[in-house]
């Protein structure tokens, strides 16, 4: 059992609980267990309300619905975490749970103090262990940081939960899994590490009984740049929906650098009224058609007029690329990035 509840709010802790902002321990009559509790699928509500990230791409392309559990995919240094900066941000919500884990200790108070101005951190509860702790208190982080959101969403509170990142995790007990003599499989998971990962997203989601909602991003580490590592498949496979940040396109000063055409949220259309569906539509096909056609253009070997669909594709790339690029200080309103996408991309 762990302590949660209002106390925790604007505080920073360890994965047992300790204090790490300098104040007095956490008091709080309230616990809840740490390994979550089982619930009834059927308590469980549908992703129907859209929700505000603050981001232009992800509201008009990517709609990351109430409750929705998002995986932000990337290699390293592609720009997951100031991602995750501008939608914390961005995002319309009762309390913010933060999970740093296996990151480095520069970076824990780089986010402290640049993420999570004072008027955020007051909703704000930030579980961190750096790379250097043992595997156990980096598994027991992530865990506590989902049990603090579930509780509040036990209260009825709109939560936004963000596990930076569950490759850390997969990490930890892919060590502690190894060193009890599990045996290795794909790239030297064990068996317990593609269990662990359901079981810690499951948690997340609307509670239909008291109408509060956990919505959940977690930023997982393509390996080399490899989108089908064990790892990221696994949680691609039981989220809401995941984002693809491409390394092509940072390089080419595009941030957030989101591959649209790969990028997918799978409660989009629950989410969102049949015009805004349609423009997304497509946006999407305009840059498919840019993206598999490009070594044909760069080469010489397409002559215009042959694709109607491509001819338009190649006429708007750069407003597309103006559309997905964002400074990393500057919020965009869900309503104003739709309105924009179904300006410029409605039949």
């Amino acid at each position: 059992m762990v302590p949660v509840g209002k106390a925790l709010l604007g505080r920073i802790m360890d994965a047992q609980g300790n204090p790490l902002d300098g104040r007095p321990p956490v008091q709080s009559q309230f616990q809840w267990p740490l390994a979550g509790r089982k619930v009834n699928p059927l308590r469980r509500g549908r992703v129907t309300k859209p929700l505000n990230m603050g981001v232009r791409a992800i509201n008009g392309l990517l709609t990351v619905g109430e409750g929705q559990r998002v995986a932000i995919i990337a290699g390293s240094g592609v720009g997951k975490s100031v991602l995750m900066g501008q939608m914390i941000a961005g995002t319309e919500c009762d309390v913010i749970v933060v999970g740093l884990i296996g990151e480095r200790s520069r970076e824990v108070s780089d986010f402290v103090e640049t993420k999570l101005p004072p008027e955020v951190r007051k909703k704000s509860v930030v579980v961190a262990v750096p790379a250097d702790h043992p595997p156990l208190l980096r598994l027991r982080a992530a865990m506590r940081a989902t049990a603090i959101a579930e509780a509040f969403r036990d209260e009825g509170k709109k939560v936004l939960l963000l596990i930076d990142s569950l490759t850390r995790v997969a990490h930890a007990q892919r060590e502690i899994g190894l060193t009890l003599g599990e045996p290795p499989t794909m790239k030297g998971y064990p068996p317990s590490v593609f269990a662990l990962i359901p079981s810690l997203c499951e948690r997340a989601g609307i509670d239909k009984e008291t109408g509060g909602s956990v919505t959940a991003l977690y930023t997982v580490l393509a390996d080399g740049g490899d989108i089908d590592d064990p790892v990221v498949d696994s949680a691609r496979a039981i989220v809401d929906g995941h984002i693809i940040l491409s390394r092509q396109l940072a390089e080419q000063g595009v941030y957030p650098a989101i591959d649209v055409a790969r990028s997918l949220s799978r409660t989009m259309v629950d989410s969102v009224d049949p015009e805004h569906a349609a423009a997304a539509a497509r946006f999407r096909q305009l840059w498919s058609a840019y993206e598999e056609n490009r070594d044909l253009m760069l080469m010489g070997a397409y002559v215009a007029g042959g694709d109607p669909v491509l001819d338009t594709a190649i006429a708007r790339h750069a407003d597309q690329l103006a559309f997905v690029s964002q400074p990393a200080k500057a919020q965009v309103d869900f309503d104003i990035s739709r309105q924009a996408l179904i300006e410029g991309y409605s039949a």
